[in-house]
C-alpha cells in the first residue's frame, strides 16, 4: 500500500507531467513547424541544441539548470528583481527543468509529422486563397494529429520518469518537489523494497499503457487513412 508521502509524490508527478506536456505542446509546435519548413543553412545547429538532452547526462543538465535557476543565476536574479523567489527548489523550477529536459521528445515527433505532410496539401490550400494561418490550422494541424498524440504521450511519460534533473533542481522536498522516481530511490536506500516495488510497478504499468495507446491510435489512424 502507498503511504501519504508516496501518494503526494504521485500527485506531484502527475501534475508536473501534465503542466510540462501542455507547455511543451504550446512551445514545441511553432518550433517544430519552423524546423520542418525552414531552409536555413545552419538549421542543423539548432536541431543539435534541441536534441542535446537526449545525449547529455541528466546530472550535467541538472547542474547547469541549478546554477541558472539559483539566486546567483540569470533566471534567479531576474526572478528576485521581479519580486519573487528564485525558482530553484520549487514546483516552478521543476516545470522549467522538465520542459527543457523533455523538449526533444515533443519537438522531434511534431517535426517529423509536419515534414511528412509535404508541400502538396499546403500548396493546394494556397491555390484556394487560404492564408498561411489558415493553411497551418486547417491543413497542417489535422494532418499532423498522430504526431501530436505521440509527442504528448512521450513528453508526459518522459517527465513522469525523470530522476536526475528533478533531483538536482528540486532538492527532494517532501510534499513540494519530491516525485515518484525520487520516492522509489528513497525506499530502496531505506531497504523498503515492497514500497519501492509498488511505485515502480505503477510507473511500469502507466508507461506501458501510454505507449500501447499511442501505437494503437497510430495504427488505427493509418488504417482509416488507407
Amino acid at each position: 500500500m502507498l503511504n501519504d508521502a508516496d501518494l503526494k509524490a504521485l500527485l506531484i508527478t502527475l501534475q508536473l507531467a501534465a503542466v510540462t506536456t501542455i507547455v511543451l505542446l504550446f512551445v514545441g509546435t511553432p518550433v517544430a513547424w519552423w524546423l520542418s519548413r525552414s531552409r536555413f543553412r545552419l538549421k542543423f545547429l539548432i536541431e543539435a541544441v534541441i536534441a542535446l538532452p537526449l545525449v547529455l547526462p541528466p546530472t550535467v543538465l541538472g547542474f547547469y539548470l541549478l546554477f541558472a535557476l539559483g539566486p546567483d543565476g540569470p533566471i534567479g536574479v531576474l526572478s528576485q528583481w521581479l519580486g519573487s523567489r528564485p525558482p530553484v527548489f520549487t514546483f516552478t523550477g521543476l516545470v522549467i527543468g522538465s520542459v527543457i529536459y523533455s523538449f526533444p521528445f515533443v519537438v522531434q515527433p511534431l517535426q517529423n509529422a509536419f515534414s511528412a505532410i509535404g508541400d502538396g496539401p499546403l500548396e493546394a490550400a494556397a491555390t484556394l486563397r487560404a492564408s498561411p494561418f489558415d493553411r497551418f490550422f486547417s491543413v497542417a494541424l489535422p494532418m499532423a494529429r498522430p504526431g501530436f498524440v505521440t509527442a504528448a504521450v512521450l513528453g508526459f511519460a518522459h517527465t513522469v520518469g525523470e530522476f536526475g534533473v528533478v533531483l538536482m533542481i528540486g532538492g527532494n522536498i517532501r510534499g513540494e518537489t519530491s516525485v515518484v522516481s525520487i520516492a522509489i530511490y528513497d525506499h530502496v536506500e531505506a531497504l523498503e523494497y515492497t514500497q519501492a516495488n509498488t511505485l515502480a510497478g505503477l510507473l511500469l504499468v502507466l508507461s506501458f499503457l501510454m505507449l500501447a495507446a499511442v501505437y494503437g491510435y497510430n495504427r488505427r489512424y493509418n488504417v482509416i487513412r488507407i
